[in-house]
């Protein structure tokens, strides 16, 4: 346990210390840089200050801008996408033999803990919010967020909340294992996570907390900021497919995530006060699970509705086409918002509950399918002969719908009770997530990095290592996750260390080789984000510098979006007869 727990501290050390080098060479400390905040570069690139923010440093711990605001929280975003990909890599290690081959049981089961809260929490929500921070005020003609200060607050809440959530491995080599990391598994269920006495379940459970509060922050500022901060031109008919999402998105948000503060703040108290609602003499260990997927199958939804939203922002650009039925899109997601918080139990199918209750929640999750598949439909009748462009974005986004069709099949199986019965808790159900969570809205989210890498850097990155990324993100998913689907079918089950069973549960050897070809596809789909990330990094210090402002040449289809339009005037606002003070911030300019 503490090797462990040393090795994973010392890679989050060498992790941080890369990400200060990093920031150190990106930015002039001395200096604002202001393709990310509104005012701009001289054609010179001698630096044009813009006195109403401070420089330095301290321009990025106190401002309000949502675009500075969405670069940190995609910045927070990548680097939780890294933690938790080391995370994963040291499972996939683990599992290439069947007795384990780094860790021991409670690193284990540490590292399969945090991977999933940091990925879901960490990086799925702020990687969303990056995105719409920087251009939902820009899509609609806003100049900034309804309320610039709860924006920041909201962003800021999050660094604490990841500290909590990994200060067991930090906390575990210096108190001699006194704190160490949690080890609920995710979903933390009850009784496990009220017996355990470590305080680093404590801290996990705080930092969760924290980062629901900061999520109903921004879902509470989103939804003010596209009803009230509406240009005039933007009205409910013409609003964009990205907007409508995040608007749905924020609205789930509001009733899913103060229910688990709720009932976080009772395990907290089940756990150092003694009180009952999750034990057996009480509430029960039951009604933790109803609490928790309550708020956790509207999650997958609030995690998925804004990367639906980015395909059907840019697929479109690509196919030079509109969405085609972008009413029924808007529909089917507005109906996949009521809808969720109908399909919770079929996480708990095998607990014994009443099968008159199970089967109103199959047809339920059945029902939901549907408004996922018309939205399937509209991409492909959108590509269908359009004018295709295989960019990057739009390799990510056809990724995006090859892989969100394998997730949402294999997701009907298991809304049907028989099946459920027989693949639930095993790696079905996890290759079955994972192509949701890595293979659809992984993809949706490099798809809106390189659509926009223009306009946040104003450097176009290099087109081969782009598409390079696709090709082995692509083949590294779905060889990882079918592996995951087939182990499913042997029957191994899910969450362990080890799996030297009796082989008459199943064929050993075939689980081994499965689970050899799984880690085989995850060294793939690492290897594709070292290139990624190198690809980002260099580009946005040395890539092409844009000179126009439609950089995907979206005008000749009569695609060119808002935002384009206002980096246009950015990149006019840098010429040297331009007076760039002359450019409002956010998305309109000053009468």
């Amino acid at each position: 346990m503490v090797a462990g727990d040393l090795v994973l501290t010392g890679l989050m050390a060498v992790l941080l210390v890369g990400v200060a080098a990093l920031l150190t060479r990106v930015e002039n400390w001395r200096s604002y840089t202001p393709l990310a905040g509104g005012g701009a570069v001289t054609g010179d690139e001698t630096p044009v200050i813009n006195r109403e923010k401070p420089a330095g440093i301290i321009r990025w711990l106190t401002t309000v801008d949502h675009k500075d605001i969405g670069l940190l929280y995609g910045v927070y975003a990548v680097i939780a996408l890294a933690v938790g990909g080391v995370m994963a890599m040291l499972i996939r290690i683990q599992l290439v033999v069947p007795g384990g081959a780094i860790l021991g049981n409670n690193a284990y089961n540490s590292i399969l803990t945090s991977h999933g809260i940091t990925m879901l929490f960490l990086f799925g929500t702020p990687i969303i919010a990056a995105f719409a921070n920087y251009f939902i005020p820009l899509l609609i003609g806003a100049d900034d967020m309804a309320f610039p200060r709860i924006n920041a607050i909201a962003f800021w809440i999050l660094p604490p909340a990841a500290l909590l959530i990994w200060a067991g491995f930090f906390l575990a080599p210096v108190t001699e294992n006194m704190i160490e990391p949690a080890r609920t598994a995710w979903t933390m269920y009850t009784p496990l996570s009220v017996e355990q006495t470590n305080p680093g379940v404590d801290l996990m459970l705080l930092g969760l907390h924290l980062s629901g509060i900061g999520a109903t922050m921004g879902a509470v500022n989103f939804i003010a900021t596209i009803f009230t901060e509406r240009d005039g031109e933007v009205n409910w008919a013409n609003l964009d497919i990205f907007s409508w999402t995040i608007l749905t998105q924020s609205a789930l948000i509001l009733f899913a995530f103060p229910l688990l503060g709720s009932a976080i703040v009772m395990l907290l108290l089940d756990r150092n006060l003694q009180t009952t609602f999750f034990a057996v003499e009480g509430g029960g260990p039951l009604l933790w699970q109803h609490l928790f997927w309550f708020f956790g199958h509207p999650e997958v939804y609030i995690l998925v509705l804004p990367p639906m939203g980015l395909v059907s922002l840019i697929l479109p650009k690509f196919s030079g086409r509109k969405l085609f039925g972008f009413k029924f899109v808007v529909y089917s997601t507005l109906a996949i918002g009521v809808l969720s918080f109908g399909v919770w139990a079929h996480h708990m199918f095998s607990t014994g509950m009443d099968p008159r209750l199970r089967a109103s929640f199959m047809a339920v999750s059945l029902a939901i399918a549907i408004p996922s598949a018309v939205k399937t439909f509209n991409w492909i009748t959108t590509m269908w002969n359009g004018r295709l462009r295989l960019t990057t974005p739009m390799l990510f986004c056809i990724g995006f719908v090859s892989n969100f069709i394998i997730g949402g099949v294999t997701g009907v199986f298991l809304a049907s009770i028989p099946v459920d019965m027989i693949l639930h808790d095993t790696y079905y159900v996890v290759g079955h997530f994972h192509y949701i969570v890595m293979g659809a809205i992984g993809f949706a989210a490099f798809a809106g990095i390189y659509y926009w890498f223009p306009v946040f850097t104003g450097r176009m990155y290099q087109r081969t290592l782009g598409k390079a990324h696709f090709w082995l993100s692509m083949v590294g998913t779905n060889i990882t996750f079918f592996a995951m689907l087939a182990l499913g079918y042997l029957g191994m089950p899910r969450r362990y260390a080890t799996y030297q069973f009796d082989g008459a549960i199943a064929p050993l050897t075939q689980v081994q080789t499965f689970h050899q070809l799984a880690t085989v596809g995850a060294v793939i789909l690492f290897i594709g984000q070292l290139f990624f990330v190198w690809n980002i990094v260099q580009s946005w210090l040395e890539g092409p510098k844009v000179e126009d402002g439609d950089p995907w040449n979206l005008e000749r289809d009569g695609m060119l979006d808002r935002e384009f339009q206002w980096f246009d005037k950015q990149l006019e606002a840098e010429e040297p007869e331009k007076d760039p003070s002359l450019l409002a911030d956010g998305g309109q300019e000053d009468e």
